[in-house]
């Protein structure tokens, strides 16, 4: 196989390789049992061709996220537990051989414990998303982020014991989940900066970002389903946690740091990724950080504010919208719960299908990365005004959830903008770069809560709700004219890679075929 076969000209997608042979079939008589072996090779030889940085993508989708009991998800190991703290603290009522009887709660918690337990993660996870995208960018993504999730899946495990033992304890442990959990984000660009070529990054990786969306949706009901179960409010962490330890195994064997350092990749993906990338591990992995460019970059601090206004809706909905449906627009608790994690389905969707539309405008329409940047980030935010304040004035139920349902999924489309742009302007910083940007953007998880409180006295009151409105468009209007500004989808000068790119053969020494080896 020559240099030629692999260069960006040849058209080389990925999928092609699934369906197409390099060399030609050779029609054989066999035996029945022999020819039924010959047909177990030829689909497993399908599998093995099946490009692996989809793999990567797929796997990454399920670390974020769970379906049923099949894999477990950061956001489900974050969310069990404000599930799990109303059974863990509520009296319930059990019908038992025709007879009732009145269980009390098991954990007497005050609500400022309560709520010292539930705000305790995010003070680990604000703490680790700088360092961890250092790690990230000095030692790799692979094990950091799936340790990450491993750890906080053990953490999981051991939250009954914890829990029954001492409160404080419990809060110490949430406060190691959000530590271990917070290097998540930032290891994932570490693995996107060496497997996903510049024409497919967006898709890679809202691919992966939009499992935590699923995740939210998914991990509230199942939890509940759990807590009211035979099995009681335990079983939440132990199946959680079991299935996350499971994820971590799948991780380790499917997963590789690197193109190169997978032993069963075709040559054709390997050189097609490099050569489109443009370097190699062996050519960033001594350089350092440019740390006082870094922070002197209007593109990197573009990206930081973008990333600040889209997570203070997201944290303030995700806390708040099921009160204010409850609440101000009266719906039952039951109906308010459902119709909550209706936004966050849409959401996740959208964020999912935006990276492949973003894609399809950069490469075959030959939009700038610029520009669609900006005008996924900017138009996401401008709708999410639109429809927000209009949500606070419309106050009839049908309006309302529309209006809220669309503004929230909006916010799917800035995730193929701004989550991304960390990887054109500095692919080999992109982790750190992340580190940065989340470590602002988780200071809404423990803001606007709190803001929102403060606001809302009565929450029943529709004119307090719509200060709440007014303060998420407001920061939103800002994050959008800071973007549509400053930001930018080129490789920043500081970022350049000054060798030029050498492909695997030339690292090697050798032009070998690696299906040949």
């Amino acid at each position: 196989m020559t240099m030629a076969d692999h260069s960006p000209s040849s058209k080389y997608t990925g999928l092609d390789e699934i369906f197409n042979e390099k060399k030609p079939i050779k029609v054989r008589s066999y035996p029945a049992a022999q020819e039924y072996h010959e047909l177990c090779d030829k689909r497993l030889s399908y599998i093995q061709r099946f490009p692996k940085r989809y793999i990567v993508g797929i796997m990454a989708f399920f670390g974020f996220c769970i379906i049923l009991a099949s894999v477990s998800n950061v956001y489900a190991l974050r969310a069990n537990l404000s599930v799990a703290i109303v059974a863990m603290t509520a009296n319930k009522t059990v019908t038992e051989n025709g007879s009732t009887k009145q269980i009390t709660q098991e954990f007497d918690w005050t609500t400022s414990e309560e709520g010292l337990i539930l705000s305790s993660f995010f003070y680990g996870y604000i703490i680790s998303q700088l360092p961890g995208g250092y790690l990230a960018n000095r030692i790799g993504g692979k094990y950091l982020f799936g340790g990450g999730i491993l750890v906080t899946a053990v953490l999981t495990l051991i939250t009954p014991l914890c829990a029954r033992w001492n409160v404080y304890l419990l809060v110490a442990l949430r406060i190691l989940e959000g530590l271990f959990e917070g290097v998540t984000y930032p290891s994932i660009h570490a693995i996107w900066s060496k497997w996903a070529p510049p024409q497919e990054k967006t898709k890679l990786a809202t691919l992966a970002f939009s499992g935590s969306y699923f995740g939210t949706v998914i991990a509230m009901p199942v939890s509940g389903a759990l807590a009211n179960s035979t099995l009681g409010w335990p079983s939440i962490f132990y199946v959680f946690g079991t299935i996350g330890v499971i994820w971590f195994l799948c991780w380790c064997i499917l997963v590789y740091e690197s193109p190169a350092k997978h032993p069963t990749i075709r040559n054709s993906e390997l050189e097609y990724i490099q050569s489109n990338i443009g370097y190699t591990d062996e050519q960033t992995q001594n350089m350092m950080p440019p740390w006082l460019d870094i922070l002197r970059s209007p593109a990197v601090w573009a990206v930081v504010m973008a990333h600040f206004a889209e997570n203070w809706g997201f944290y303030t909905w995700l806390t708040e919208l099921p009160s204010f449906m409850r609440y101000a627009l009266h719906y039952k608790i039951y109906n308010a719960g459902f119709l909550a994690a209706v936004p966050y389905l849409i959401m996740g969707i959208v964020v999912m299908t935006s990276g492949h539309l973003a894609d399809l405008l950069r490469e075959r329409f030959k939009i700038s990365t610029t520009l669609v940047r900006k005008a996924f980030t900017c138009g996401a935010f401008g709708c999410q005004i639109i429809f927000m304040i209009a949500a606070g004035y419309i106050m009839t139920k049908t309006a309302a959830v529309i209006c809220l349902t669309i503004a929230v999924g909006l916010g799917g489309f800035a995730w193929a903008g701004f989550s991304v742009n960390h990887l054109d302007i500095a692919p080999q910083y992109a982790s750190i770069l992340m580190g940065l940007s989340n470590t602002f953007a988780t200071i809404p998880g423990i803001v606007s809560p709190l803001i929102t409180g403060e606001i809302v006295t009565n929450k029943a009151d529709t004119g307090q709700w719509q200060i709440v409105f007014y303060i998420a468009s407001g920061i939103y209007l800002l994050g959008a004219l800071i973007f549509g500004v400053f930001a930018s989808g080129n490789r920043q000068k500081w970022a350049e890679v000054p060798t030029g790119y050498l492909s695997q053969m030339d690292i090697d020494g050798a032009d070998i075929d690696r299906d040949d080896l």
